[in-house]
């Protein structure tokens, strides 16, 4: 499982062993249930308003609808139906990115506001793209996955300054590059049974690299304003291209 949209705790190793990586799957314990029925899943209250939730920000979210028409134009096209999945989740996680399924997870008891939900789709989006696009190794390169957590965390809104200070964080120069910094490595832990020192090296690495690749915004879109151009830009873009 991959990008995690929260922290959690670095696992601690077992004395004189490793303990075996579940890859995040912990937090996400409806992947391994049998699906329940349109009906039965209907009559949950957290399900329906996900999906609400989840429809809305695919039809009017400019950060989203760049991402749904990048990957589609990358012949990645994302259906609602299969590649969304509203379940219930461990207490610290608001979404994932499950790459053996190529299926976003959100986390319906955790995910209660659009503007939330805005950040999660968003944030797993751009995983989603960085699957389509590159050979990402998951599993076993934890510089590709800091790599994706890197773009995520810059490019998803997760590190704005209105978000920051409903964190109660505050700071000046450089403030958002150790924002993007310090979540890219809290979502590595919540998915790795790594060190801390093993994700802060693996971030470090290819911190310069990840946070200037923009694809495919072309820019940090640090407010919706920004990602209605960026989604404009794009938009032209592929117009122009398409006349040459």
């Amino acid at each position: 499982m991959d990008g995690a949209e929260a922290a959690a705790p670095a696992a601690e190793e077992k004395a004189g062993e490793e303990e075996e990586d579940d890859l995040g799957y912990r937090l996400f314990p409806d992947r391994n249930k049998k699906p329940q029925s349109f009906l039965v899943r209907s009559l949950f209250t957290f399900h329906n308003k996900c999906q609400l939730m989840l429809r809305m920000t695919l039809d009017t979210n400019p950060y989203a609808q760049l991402l749904l028409e990048a990957m589609k134009q990358s012949g990645c096209t994302v259906f609602n139906d299969r590649h969304f999945s509203c379940e219930n989740c461990d207490g610290c996680v608001s979404g994932g990115f499950d790459s053996a399924t190529s299926q976003i997870v959100l986390c319906q008891n955790n995910i209660r506001q659009q503007s939330h939900m805005n950040r999660v789709v968003t944030h797993e989006l751009i995983h989603a793209f960085d699957h389509c696009r590159a050979h990402v190794d998951w599993f076993k390169n934890v510089k590709h996955l800091a790599c994706s957590e890197i773009r995520a965390a810059n490019l998803s809104g997760d590190c704005t300054l209105m978000n920051e200070i409903a964190r109660f964080k505050f700071g000046l120069k450089g403030h958002h590059q150790t924002c993007v910094r310090d979540r890219a490595i809290r979502s590595i832990l919540a998915v790795r049974k790594v060190s801390k020192e093993t994700a802060e090296k693996a971030v470090d690495e290819v911190f310069d690299a990840c946070f200037n690749d923009l694809e495919p915004f072309g820019r940090i879109p640090h407010s919706k304003t920004d990602a209605k151009r960026a989604y404009r830009d794009f938009q032209n873009r592929d117009r122009y291209n398409a006349n040459l």
